[in-house]
């Protein structure tokens, strides 16, 4: 019996209530749905996303302004990640938009007048260089999904 109720809480865990989406770019409707969710908070965690039709419609409508079938079909071929990962522990995690960074917890020249250049948490890429807090350097998407992934290490 202890079996049992152990394997029904760790598919609970797993489970992700219904039309949970997590965004992949700063327009208005670009998201995903998120499909599965594992090991968050860990140095394994996993959220797997698919980009759906109905992801499509809201990009069309909410950014374009219309919805064709042409939007929907465009957005639907939008190169975008199955999963992200991330590991908790190091603050190393990919994105939807297959980019690696690191999250190295506060930025210590945060500027509040200044968010831009100086935001609230610092994002290494790849390279190692700090991003800057604009939409143009992906911050708040890529910080999102980080957060989605390990929401205990951002305050």
């Amino acid at each position: 019996m202890r079996i049992l109720a152990a394997l029904y809480l760790c598919a609970a865990s797993a489970t992700v209530a219904h039309g949970e989406t997590l965004g992949y770019g700063s327009r208005a409707g670009m998201e995903v749905t998120v499909v599965s969710k594992s090991n968050i908070g860990t140095s394994h965690a996993i959220i797997n996303v698919k980009h759906t039709k109905a992801n499509a419609v809201t990009y069309c409508r909410d950014y374009v302004g219309k919805v064709t079938p042409r939007c929907v079909s465009d957005e639907l071929k939008v190169p975008l990640a199955a999963s992200i990962s991330a590991n908790c522990k190091t603050g190393e995690f990919s994105t939807l938009n297959s980019e690696g960074f690191t999250f190295s917890g506060p930025n210590p020249n945060y500027d509040p007048n200044d968010s831009v250049s100086q935001p609230e948490y610092r994002l290494l890429n790849s390279n190692g260089e700090a991003i800057g807090g604009s939409s143009a350097d992906g911050y708040n998407v890529a910080l999102d999904q980080f957060k989605a992934l390990c929401p205990g290490s951002v305050k």
